[in-house]
């Protein structure tokens, strides 16, 4: 796994998020909503949302009608921002074998084809946003769950 299991859930549930306010006029949507739907835990994604809360890619409401939705518009919102705010640049700058020193001078046997990828990766992460993901997920009937 290139990315830690909370961080999959942070895009999945921001994704998820992002796809209910294409559709609709929903302000604030109950973690256990978005728990059930995505069938990750509650207690594991609150924590999650905490952390995306924090950075102000989301926003929380307590209450009756409270719950979470994203801080900004899904368009505004990179899918790098969420790998950061979760796992921090760790993907981008480290060995993929986990090799500490691995570069240019002492190179692991994946380094030169693992930089071009991470490269990629990277590339990718910071232009795609949560509209679009969501905007996938209704055009092509894809999932975000098992």
């Amino acid at each position: 796994m290139l990315l830690s299991k909370s961080c999959y859930y942070g895009i999945r549930a921001s994704v998820f998020v992002a796809s209910l306010e294409k559709d609709s006029e929903v302000e604030y949507v109950p973690i256990q909503h978005i728990a059930k739907a995505l069938n990750i835990s509650f207690h594991f994604l609150t924590k999650i949302l905490q952390t995306l809360t924090e950075k102000r890619i989301m926003a929380s409401y307590r209450g009756p009608k409270g719950g979470i939705r994203l801080a900004r518009a899904a368009e505004e919102v990179k899918l790098i921002e969420i790998v950061q705010a979760i796992d921090g640049n760790a993907i981008f700058t480290e060995c993929v074998l986990g090799l500490t020193g691995c570069g240019e001078m002492v190179p692991c046997p994946l380094h030169g084809d693992w930089g071009e990828a991470r490269k990629q990766t990277r590339a990718m992460f910071e232009k795609t946003t949560l509209a679009e993901l969501a905007n996938k997920m209704h055009e092509f009937n894809l999932r975000l769950a098992g």
